[in-house]
C-alpha cells in the first residue's frame, strides 16, 4: 500500500493548485455577490487541460486515472465550490456517463468538445415531486417511429441554464417503473426545450442552477444512451462517478476553511497571546485535521477501487457520505475559530459554510447513503 503520490499526480495537483490560487480564490467572492458564473476562467481551464484531466486522450482529453480527477476537484474546490460543482456534473455525471454508455459516434460528437470546455452538460434527473425516489418520475418519452416525444420537468439541475447538451431521464414505458426509464441526450436547441434559472439559493451561488422544461421535445432515437429502458443503470452509474467528485470537493473546501482558521488563530491576540496558543482552538484544528484527512482517505480509497474497475459503489458512498457531512462540520468550526468575523464576507469560511450545505442534499442525501450502506453490511433493503 502506496499513500504517496505519483510523480505525474504531484504535477497535476501542482499546476492546478498554482491556478487557482491565481485564477480562482482571489475572485470566488466577487462571484458569489454577483451570482456570476466566470465564463473567462471556465475557457481558461480548458485551455490548459485542467477540465478534460479524465477524458481519455483519444477524445482530446488528459486520459488521467481516477486519484487524479479526484485531485482536480479536490483543488478547484479549495478555491470556488460553484465552480467545482460545475466541473464535477460536467465530467463526472456527464462525460464519464457518455464514456461508459455511448457509443463512438456520441463520445466522438460530444467529448472533445466536453474535454475543453467548449460545450457544457447537465444531468437531469430530478423532478419537483420526485428527488431521492427517483424511480417515481414524471416524464415521459413516448415513441413516435425513429422518434421520442419528451414531455416534462427537471427541477434543481446544475449547468442546466448554461449547458448545451442534458442527460436526461425519462419513462418509455410508464408501466414498467425503474426498468422502464431511457436516458437521452437532448442539445439545447431543440425545439420545445427551455431553462428557467433558480436564484436566491443558500449557497453554490456562481454555480447555475435551472429547471428544466420538456414540451414535446422531439429526439432521434439515435440521441438514446445506453439502451431503451436501462436509463435507471446509467443513472445510477452516473451517481457513482458524481459523488466521487462531490466527496473530493468537500475534501477541497474544507481545507481551505481549515487553512483559514489556521492563519487567523496565529494572527489575533486574546488575552495576551495568539488564540492559537488556548487549548480549546487547539482541539478545533485538531478535529478538522482529523476529519479531513479521514475524508480525504476515504475519497483515496474510492478512487483506487475505480482505478482498479473493482464495485465500488459502496466505497464511492461511504466517501460521499462522510466528506458531506464533514466539510459541514470543518467549516462550522472555522467560523468558531474566527468568531465574528467568521460570520462576516471578509473571510471565505462563511462562504464556505454556505456552500457546504448542499453537498449533503444532493446526488444523493446523506440518508440515502445511509440506507444504501446498511443495505451492503445487512443484505436488507430499507426501499425498493
Amino acid at each position: 500500500m502506496n499513500f504517496d503520490l505519483t510523480e505525474e499526480q504531484a504535477s497535476v495537483q501542482k499546476m492546478v493548485r498554482d491556478f487557482v490560487a491565481r485564477e480562482i480564490t482571489p475572485y470566488a467572492k466577487d462571484w458569489d455577490k454577483e451570482e456570476k458564473f466566470p465564463w473567462d476562467v471556465w475557457r481558461k481551464m480548458g485551455q490548459v487541460g485542467i477540465i478534460g484531466t479524465a477524458i481519455p486522450e483519444e477524445y482530446d482529453g488528459g486520459g488521467m486515472d481516477n486519484i487524479t480527477h479526484a485531485i482536480v476537484a479536490e483543488e478547484i474546490g479549495y478555491g470556488c465550490s460553484s465552480l467545482r460543482g460545475t466541473y464535477s456534473v460536467q465530467i463526472s455525471l456527464v462525460a464519464k456517463t457518455i464514456m461508459a454508455f455511448g457509443n463512438e459516434e456520441q463520445k466522438q460528437k460530444y467529448l472533445p468538445k466536453m474535454a475543453t470546455g467548449e460545450l457544457i452538460g447537465c444531468y437531469g434527473l430530478t423532478e419537483p415531486d420526485s428527488g431521492s425516489d427517483a424511480a417515481s418520475m414524471a416524464a415521459t418519452a413516448e415513441q413516435d417511429g425513429d422518434y421520442y416525444i419528451l414531455n416534462g420537468n427537471k427541477m434543481w439541475i446544475t449547468n442546466a441554464g448554461i449547458a448545451d447538451v442534458a442527460l436526461v431521464f425519462a419513462k418509455t414505458d410508464k408501466s414498467a417503473g425503474a426498468r422502464g426509464i431511457t436516458a437521452f441526450l437532448v442539445e439545447k436547441d431543440t425545439p420545445g426545450y427551455s431553462t428557467q434559472d433558480i436564484h436566491e439559493k443558500l449557497g453554490l451561488k456562481a454555480s447555475n442552477t435551472s429547471e428544466i422544461i420538456l414540451d414535446n421535445v422531439r429526439v432521434s432515437k439515435e440521441n438514446i444512451l445506453g439502451e431503451t429502458g436501462r436509463g435507471f443503470r446509467v443513472a445510477l452509474g452516473a451517481l457513482d462517478n458524481g459523488r466521487f467528485t462531490v466527496a473530493a470537493g468537500c475534501v477541497g473546501a474544507a481545507q481551505a476553511a481549515l487553512d483559514t482558521a489556521k492563519q487567523y488563530a496565529k494572527d489575533r491576540i486574546q488575552f495576551g497571546k495568539p488564540i492559537a496558543a488556548h487549548q480549546l482552538v487547539q482541539q478545533l484544528i485538531a478535529n478538522m485535521v482529523l476529519d479531513i484527512e479521514c475524508g480525504r482517505l476515504l475519497v483515496y480509497r474510492a478512487g483506487h477501487c475505480k482505478n482498479k474497475n473493482v464495485p465500488n459503489t459502496r466505497e464511492t458512498c461511504l466517501a460521499k457520505y462522510y466528506c458531506s457531512e464533514m466539510v459541514n462540520r470543518v467549516a462550522y468550526n472555522a467560523i468558531q475559530v474566527l468568531g465574528g468575523y467568521g460570520f462576516s464576507a471578509e473571510y471565505p469560511v462563511e462562504r464556505i459554510y454556505r456552500d457546504a450545505r448542499v453537498n449533503s442534499l444532493y446526488e444523493g442525501t446523506s440518508q440515502i447513503q445511509q440506507l444504501i450502506l446498511g443495505n451492503f453490511e445487512l443484505g436488507i433493503a430499507a426501499f425498493t
